[in-house]
């Protein structure tokens, strides 16, 4: 039976998942791929892992380079987080002649056409089963299983930290700190979640999907990002009322003049398939030529599903290098065109901060008209003389640029007495 020789670099949460699904499950795996997986090195910089984790003497190294310089080592599994140490880690285990599995959405969205060009050059292979949607298997799904689709569209919910902060404000009307402190106490969220709830995180991997929806690499710096943080129980309330609810979603589509790729808060209707992804599931909704819409849901981190992605990886690699075959060819021949963001095309919602007296609404519309763009539903609260009010808006489809120059008009009203909150819609 053909030996597989694993070196794991990074032995923090996912990678302690990973160790002890290699080490507690290795009769199990060795059916499953006909090939015997030998872990030669668990690699970590703390030596107290090896005692917290019980790892033998004569695997554990705390230096990275053991592992890349052993030539017996066939697959290297990166999961140190970050971006510069991995970056080095992937790139000299590619030119050492080892092929790679990471869970690295951060690096493979921000130095992906580096390091997917030099695995193809070298002829290695590198999977990141585990960089999108953790246990869901997204990447095999549009690596293989809808290799007979044009995909042309994804909408998903690929953060969990956002999605439960928005799903606690929605049911149980908390503010957006109160939701955030109960996601951190729930282990949701990071003591400093900056990454999640500025839509960084979501727009990494969204990167990493719309390369492999379109065939072409995506520059990361090209996909327009915006967090939850301005949204207030108000904004969930007055969805509710329209019917729609909030959801932090991240955005690929394909069109004539370039690719879509952005994260936003968005309003959906009600009775959208992604409007019932609550708490911290994830739920990525493709569309296909041929099979239409799909939708794949479940668990988008944590130890445990992560680290089956990632495993899940070892083991397909496993099965082709016994075979003697390589998997599907990454699109690295072209870069993709992503439209700016005032391009785009959308519905919006919009809060305006107004002075309660007569006249006000019509001054609102006069200068949205005068741009071209149409209101479609209207919430003005009770009149209260003197007192500030909110004024909700929805608009017909519209330009962003318009919508841009509209607010910029409006912003400056002596009856607008703060920054009007906008919010895309996708019905």
């Amino acid at each position: 039976m053909k030996k597989i020789r694993i070196g794991l670099i990074g032995l923090g949460n996912i990678g302690t998942g990973v160790y002890e699904i290699l080490t507690r499950k290795a009769r199990f795996l060795e059916k499953k791929t006909g090939a015997a997986l030998e872990l030669r090195y668990a690699c970590d910089q703390r030596i107290s892992q090896r005692g917290r984790l019980k790892i033998p003497r004569k695997i554990f190294v705390r230096n990275p380079r053991m592992v890349l310089k052993d030539p017996s080592v066939d697959i290297v599994i990166e999961l140190i987080g970050g971006i510069k140490t991995a970056r080095t880690v992937i790139l000299e285990a590619l030119r050492s002649r080892k092929h790679v599995v990471t869970a690295n959405k951060a690096l493979l969205a921000e130095c992906g056409p580096e390091i997917f060009r030099t695995a193809v050059r070298l002829g290695r292979e590198i999977f990141f089963e585990a960089s999108v949607g953790g246990g869901i298997p997204i990447i095999k799904t549009l690596r293989e299983s809808f290799a007979a689709n044009r995909i042309t569209a994804i909408h998903s919910i690929i953060n969990g930290t956002c999605n439960y902060i928005l799903t606690r404000m929605s049911k149980d009307r908390l503010s957006f700190d109160e939701a955030l402190r109960q996601a951190q106490e729930k282990g949701y969220a990071e003591a400093d979640p900056t990454l999640d709830i500025s839509g960084a995180d979501a727009a990494h991997k969204i990167t990493i999907l719309a390369m492999l929806a379109f065939e072409g690499l995506v520059p990361f710096s090209a996909v327009s990002m915006e967090g939850i943080t301005g949204i207030t129980s108000d904004d969930i309330t007055f969805a509710h009322e329209f019917g729609y609810v909030i959801k932090l979603l991240a955005i690929a589509k394909k069109t004539d003049r370039g690719i879509e790729a952005r994260v936003q808060p968005t309003l959906l209707p009600a009775g959208h398939i992604l409007a019932n992804v609550d708490d911290s599931f994830n739920g990525i909704l493709l569309h296909g030529d041929e099979v239409g819409d799909s939708l794949l849901y479940g668990r988008g981190a944590g130890r445990r599903p992560t680290a089956s992605a990632v495993v899940s990886d070892v083991i397909d690699l496993a099965r082709l290098i016994t075979a003697g075959q390589r998997a599907p060819k990454l699109p690295v021949s072209r870069s993709l065109k992503v439209k700016n963001l005032s391009a785009i095309e959308s519905r919006y919602y919009l809060r305006f901060t107004a002075v309660d007296r007569p006249g006000v609404l019509s001054r609102i519309s006069s200068v949205l008209a005068r741009q071209g763009i149409s209101i479609s539903d209207v919430i003005q609260k009770e009149r209260r003389a003197g007192k500030i009010v909110p004024l909700i808006l929805l608009t017909h489809h519209s330009r962003e640029d318009k919508i841009r120059r509209s607010l910029k008009l409006l912003n400056k009203l002596s009856v607008v007495r703060a920054r009007t909150q906008v919010i895309r819609i996708e019905d």
